[in-house]
Order: C-alpha cells, then structure tokens, then sequence
C-alpha cells in the first residue's frame, strides 16, 4: 500500500468512526441524515499566486553617501539575474582579497555599511540601476558600451578600491569604472573618504560609460569645450535623475522642501561628503546654479554646470507646472518622479540625435525643442527650454524673455510662449565664445576627462567604437620611433 492508499484508507476508516456515534444516539433522526451531517467538510484550496517571471536580489545601498543623513543606507531591489562577485551579463566587481562576495542565503547582497562586501554590492547596485534608467529610456534596449561592436559583450569591470586618490574615472582602454579613496588633509587616516560610497559619483561615472557607447567621439579632447561640457554634465545629470527615479528619494525630497526643488537640498549638491572633504561648503558642484556662459570661459567642468544648471531649471520649471495641474489628483512625489523621467527620456532621445562629434549645447537644445513638439508635449514645455537656455546665454532669446525676468510668467498656462509662437529651432548666442572656439580646458574635470586616452587619440579613432589598446594611446610617439628606427 502506497502512502497515499494508506493515508486516505485511515481517512475512511476514521469517518466512519464519526458516522456511527452520532447515528445511535438520534434516534428519530434517520441513518442517511446522520451521515450526511457527519460526513467530512472539503478543505478549500489555497488560491494560486503567480510567481515572478524572473527573480532579483536586494542590495543594501547608500541613497546619495554616507554624509547624507537624510536617507542613509537603504535596501534597494535589482531585478535581473546577479551571480557572486557580484556580476552579470552587464557588470563585474572586482576587489582584491574580497571578490566574488557571495550571495547570503537569501540569495541577496545585504551587509554591514562601510564594509568591503559592502563597498561591492553598493558600487554594483548602483551603477545597475544607472543602466537600467537608461535602457527604460532606449525602449528597453540594451545601451552598448564603446566596445561592444561585432557581436562583442565583454562587460565593464568595477574597481570600489581602484587606489588611492581624490578621484574616480571611467576608462575605454581598461572597460572599466574605477573608484579611488583618501584620507582628506589635515584629518586621521581613520576619515578615510570612499569614492565608491557615494551615490552620485557612482551614477556620474556610469553616466561617462553610458554616453561614451552613445556618442563615442565626444570624449575626445579635438572638440569644443561645450562637448566635453555635455559629458561632464551627462555624468551630473544621470546623478539627479537616478535619484528621482526612486521613489523613497522622490517623497524625501518632496518633504524637504515642500515640493520646490529651488531650497537647498540633497537633490542639487552633486557629491556632498566629497565636496566637504576637498574644502567646499557642500557638494563637489551645485546643479541649481546661475551661471551663464560667458562667466567660465573654456573650462570643461565649469562649462558643464551651466548645462546642467539649464536642465535643472526646466526641471523645476515643468515640476511646478505639473503640480499646479495635477496636484488634486496625484501625490506630489508621484507628479516629481513622472516629471523627472519624462525629461530624462527627452534630455536622452536629444542627445542621441544630436551630431557624432563637435556637439554643441544648441545642437541639444534644438532637439529637445523639436523632439517635444513631436510628441505632443506642452507649448509652455518648449518656453520654459527656450527661457532657460538664453538666460544662460546658450541660444539667442527666440520668444521674449520679459516676463520671466519680472517674475511674471503664467506658470500654470499650458499654451503660454511669451508671445504667441511655438518655436522650435534657436541659434546660439555667440559663435565666438571661448567655450565654443577654445582648446578643452580640462584641468578641474573628473578623472575621467582626465584620462590619457580620450586626449591624445584623434576623434575620428574614438568615433568609430571598438576597444582601445595601450598602442592607440602612443600611437604618435611609436610612429616617431619607427620613421628614426627604419633610418
């Protein structure tokens, strides 16, 4: 007898057991009315719950850095398959004497802040969900990185503990995003600052990464001053989108500033605890700036703040009018990270049709004005693009900038333009500016416009994709040495 014959043969005899008892004790009440009170009541099956497609792994993260007290560290969900290390088909962690952490035995990578699995998990988690944005964005396609070309999937390697240094970097030649630490001056070896620890640093560097396989020649140092200003303030821009793309730094920054992204908050200081440590009373650059083109002449990262600064703008601008709009029907946080990704997709799908080298901030400009208008977006969408990018000097002022220099835009007025035109192609301002006729200052950049190989290989070599060799970045010197060697 199987276990199954034996257990339902014990339920037989077990009710009949029951049947009998009740039955001698009635009397008048019938046998067969006894049995069909006794008899056993059905079990109800638990309704099925559909499984997750695919499952994921939690990651405890910092949601901006440590100094950050407004957040913390938080659990944080990456929906794709992620094996020890951690790694996946996209990223690879590497620590020496750590890696691969491996998974706890809920199949997640949640350890104690500051740790060096930590540090792992963290720096991966985030530079995740960096790509994921992006790819929502791209339809949910895969973003190639630059070397990824003819059928190549080779993955960017992650280095939390690169070395020591002020600095963190993305490297084409290495595939790889490498962040440093140091101890700031004048502090005990034990302040150690962890570039890898902080949010934005992580998303800036991804956001190099990511434009590099987009727009691969603009890393060049051959361009003008403003297309390195775009990769430098992609970088920003990826930072204070990611964060709005959460909801838990969405509803946080909402409440703590009353829903107007103008008061100083963890949203436009880029990089606080590294800022403080190098001596800044914030962060290591604010995105809600003033700064207008002619104030930074040809200095690559202050040039990219006036960029970021513009967008910044708009965002506010469009975060306001959206709340006028919908604040009756959504919550405020929900209007804040709808409005956020809607200007993320338009600031990304501009910048993939703006040109392959030599970009400019009008080139941008005027695809975001068109791209806006195709898709049916607002005419006061297109002034606010407009007012903000010849308030800071950018593009001519195309409709009249009068009303938003006396504070008396109709913020609210899904038609308004200033003065009745909906335009969508402007011209830049001066063609002559240093930040536009200038050689790349990029002495005060991250260590990524920094690096070796975006400024001495040609533009065209970088344009055309591929990985980059050690002999791309001598290729000038070896070339010296065999015209003297072949004498």
């Amino acid at each position: 007898m199987t276990i199954h014959q034996q257990d339902f043969q014990e339920h037989r005899n077990t009710a009949a057991t029951q049947i009998e008892v009740p039955a001698q004790r009635l009397g008048s009440v019938s046998r067969a009315a006894a049995v069909r009170e006794a008899a056993p009541q059905a079990v109800p099956s638990p309704v099925p719950v559909p499984a997750p497609a695919r499952t994921g792994h939690r990651f405890l993260i910092y949601k901006q850095d440590p100094s950050v007290a407004e957040l913390g560290a938080r659990l944080a969900f990456v929906p794709t398959v992620v094996l020890n290390g951690p790694t996946d088909a996209r990223v690879r962690t590497e620590m020496q004497g750590v890696t691969p952490v491996a998974r706890n035995v809920n199949g997640d990578f949640v350890f104690a802040a500051g740790s060096p699995q930590f540090d792992c998990a963290h720096t991966f988690a985030v530079v995740r969900q960096a790509i994921a944005m992006f790819e929502r964005h791209n339809g949910g396609n895969p973003i190639p990185f630059a070397w990824n070309v003819g059928g190549n999937t080779d993955r960017i390697s992650v280095f939390p503990r690169a070395g020591v240094g002020a600095n963190a970097f993305y490297s084409r030649t290495a595939k790889a995003l490498k962040f440093l630490f140091f101890t700031p001056e004048g502090q005990p070896e034990t302040n150690v600052v962890h570039t890898c620890r902080s949010f934005d640093i992580v998303a800036h560097e991804t956001g190099h990464a990511l434009l590099d396989g987009l727009k691969p020649g603009w890393l060049s140092a051959d361009g003008p001053p403003q297309t390195g200003g775009l990769h430098e303030s992609f970088g920003d821009i990826t930072a204070i989108f990611l964060a709005l793309a959460q909801p838990d730094q969405a509803e946080a920054l909402v409440a703590l500033t009353k829903a107007n992204l103008h008061d100083k908050s963890f949203l436009a200081d880029v990089a606080e605890e590294f800022g403080r440590a190098l001596g800044m009373p914030s962060g290591l650059r604010n995105a809600d700036n003033d700064l207008k083109l002619s104030q930074v002449g040809n200095e690559v990262h202050a040039i990219s703040q006036v960029f970021t600064g513009a967008i910044y703008d708009v965002l506010a601008d469009v975060y306001t009018f959206e709340m006028a709009r919908q604040r009756r029907t959504k919550d405020a946080s929900l209007v804040l990270i709808e409005t956020a990704s809607a200007l993320c997709r338009l600031v990304f799908d501009a910048i993939v049709a703006s040109p392959a080298t030599g970009a400019r901030y009008v080139d941008v400009a005027n695809k975001m004005l068109q791209i806006s208008s195709g898709r049916g977006d607002p005419a006061i969408y297109r002034t606010f693009i407009r007012n903000r990018f010849a308030v800071r000097e950018i593009t001519t002022a195309a409709t009249p900038l009068t009303d938003l220099m006396s504070g008396q835009m109709r913020m609210t007025d899904a038609d308004y333009t200033g003065d009745g035109q909906d335009v969508t192609e402007v011209e830049a301002l001066d063609e002559h500016s240093a930040s536009l006729r200038a050689e790349q200052d990029r002495s005060r950049c991250c260590g990524t416009m920094q690096m070796p190989e975006y400024q001495v290989v040609d533009a065209e070599k970088l344009a055309k994709r591929g990985s980059l060799e050690d002999d791309d970045i001598l290729r000038h010197d070896l070339d010296e040495l065999r015209r003297a060697f072949s004498k």
